[in-house]
């Protein structure tokens, strides 16, 4: 399964992914946000993650969706954005998203989670998405906010990320079938800002 996009393709990593994935998590600026991402990031930890979420991908029963997120004309996988935790009771799953800082601020998460949230309520048939969040994390939380997602609460000292030793609290954002009905427009407009 793949989705694609005007410059991207979401599709389920490959093995000679791991060069493009230790490039972008390798990076200080990117792990300190993900807490079970080491730093230094190697070759050795990306063709796990890769071996994982291929695993999750060949279950018949899905609870897992992580998708590489490849930019279209370089032909290199510049981030990754899931579902994860998919919940087939409740309705709801978490997510969560990297993009390699060399291409920040292109608005290629907007592009990229477009058509992720989509999937999750039109064919996943979802109620409900979580995004945690580091508190300082001051691009995810304005992200959460452009795409509607309401700040829930605040767990205090929750997280621990591996790759600095330090202990963070962490922003619980939940977004909602008819509030990402009435965010998409705005968020597709703001998207369309960035590819002219």
């Amino acid at each position: 399964m793949k989705i694609e996009t005007k410059r991207l393709i979401l599709r389920k990593p490959k093995k000679s992914d791991w060069k493009d994935i230790t490039e972008g998590v390798g990076e200080l600026d990117i792990a300190r946000y993900i807490g079970r991402i080491p730093h230094p990031y190697k070759k050795k930890d990306a063709i796990w993650w890769i071996d994982q979420t291929l695993k999750k991908w060949n279950k018949k029963k899905k609870d897992d969706y992580s998708f590489v997120i490849e930019l279209k004309p370089e032909k290199k996988v510049i981030g990754a954005t899931n579902l994860h935790q998919i919940d087939g009771i409740s309705l709801s799953a978490a997510t969560g998203s990297w993009i390699n800082k060399k291409y920040w601020r292109n608005g290629y998460i907007l592009e990229a989670k477009i058509p992720t949230l989509d999937f999750a309520f039109n064919k996943l048939k979802l109620i409900r998405i979580e995004s945690c969040v580091y508190k300082e994390n001051k691009a995810s939380n304005g992200m959460a906010k452009v795409f509607g997602y309401k700040l829930e609460g605040t767990k205090r000292k929750a997280v621990k990320a591996i790759s600095t030793g330090k202990t963070h609290d962490e922003n619980i954002y939940g977004l909602l079938k008819p509030e990402w009905k009435k965010a998409r427009p705005k968020v597709v407009k703001r998207l369309k800002k960035k590819l002219k």
